[in-house]
C-alpha cells in the first residue's frame, strides 16, 4: 500500500502525559511502515475525532473502575483525565464509522468504552497465566481460529510482550474474543462488523521487526483508507491481506 505523504490515513494516537514522548514515535513509525501516518493525541491537547480517518487508544496507566460501575480493589496509578478523553473517543469514533485499534491499556479501554468491564487483578484470576513484565516477545498467545486476528496476524500461537495487571472481563457491545494466553486471559478483543475495531493486549509498536505485528497496523491503515472513500473497512482489510498474501 502506497500514499503519498497528504494521501496517508491520518491516525490519531492517544499517549500518556508521562511515557508518550517516548511511545508516539514508535507507533508513529509503525503506522508509517504501514502506508499511514500518526498526530499524537492526549490530555490537553487538540482532539477532534473529525479530523482523523482513524484512532489507537494506546498503553499506559490503569483505568479507574469508576468507568464500568465497580469499586478499585488492587493499588494502580490512575488517570482519570485520560480516561474520560478516551472513552469518548472510542464513542465518538465508532458512532461515525472510524476504525480503532486499541493497544494494551487501549484494547481494554475499547471494551469499556463498549460497555464492557475488566478484571482489576487479572494474574490473581488467571493464576494459571504467566506473568512476565517486558516489551520483548516472551508471553505465548493463542490466535482464536475463524477470527479476524487470525486472517490478519495468521493463525499460529505467536510469542508476544506483556505489560499489564488488568485484562477484559465482560466484553462489551458487538466485541467477540480474538486471542488468549495459556492460561485463559483474554489477549485481543474485535468486532466483526464494521466500522473496524480491534484491541490487542500486548504491545505491537515495540515488535515491529515480527511481520504478523506489522500486519495489525497495516490492518488499520486499509480500514482507514476505505472509511475515507465510504468503503466497507473489513472487506477492504480483505482486499489488502489477499493483496498482500498476509492471510
Amino acid at each position: 500500500m502506497r500514499f503519498g505523504r497528504q494521501d496517508r490515513p491520518l491516525i490519531a494516537v492517544t499517549t500518556s502525559s508521562r511515557s508518550g514522548w517516548r511511545v508516539f514515535p514508535l507507533v508513529a513509525f509503525n503506522l508509517w511502515l504501514a502506508g499511514g501516518r500518526g498526530v499524537r493525541w492526549g490530555t490537553g491537547r487538540s482532539a477532534d475525532i473529525d479530523g482523523v480517518d482513524g484512532l489507537i487508544i494506546g498503553g499506559g496507566d490503569d483505568i479507574s473502575p469508576d468507568l464500568y460501575g465497580m469499586q478499585l480493589v488492587t493499588s494502580a496509578r490512575l488517570d482519570p483525565a485520560r480516561d474520560a478523553l478516551e472513552r469518548r473517543l472510542v464513542e465518538a469514533a465508532i458512532a461515525r464509522g472510524k476504525p480503532v485499534l486499541g493497544i494494551c491499556r487501549g484494547a481494554q479501554m475499547l471494551n469499556v468504552a463498549l460497555g464492557g468491564t475488566l478484571d482489576q487483578d487479572a494474574y490473581g484470576t488467571y493464576t494459571a497465566s504467566k506473568r512476565v513484565w517486558t516489551v520483548l516477545p516472551r508471553k505465548a498467545v493463542t490466535v482464536l481460529p475463524g477470527t479476524r486476528l487470525a486472517q490478519i496476524a495468521g493463525p499460529r500461537p505467536m510469542r508476544v510482550n506483556a505489560l499489564h495487571s488488568q485484562a477484559v472481563a465482560r466484553l462489551g457491545e458487538h466485541l467477540e474474543v480474538a486471542a488468549r494466553d495459556r492460561g485463559g486471559m483474554i489477549q485481543a478483543v474485535e468486532r466483526r462488523r464494521d466500522p473496524f475495531a480491534l484491541g490487542v493486549q500486548w504491545h505491537p509498536e515495540h515488535l515491529f521487526y515480527a511481520r504478523r505485528q506489522r500486519a495489525i497496523f497495516a490492518a488499520l491503515v486499509a480500514a482507514a483508507s476505505a472509511m475515507r472513500g465510504a468503503r466497507g473497512q473489513w472487506k477492504a482489510v480483505d482486499r489488502f491481506l489477499e493483496q498482500a498474501g498476509l492471510d
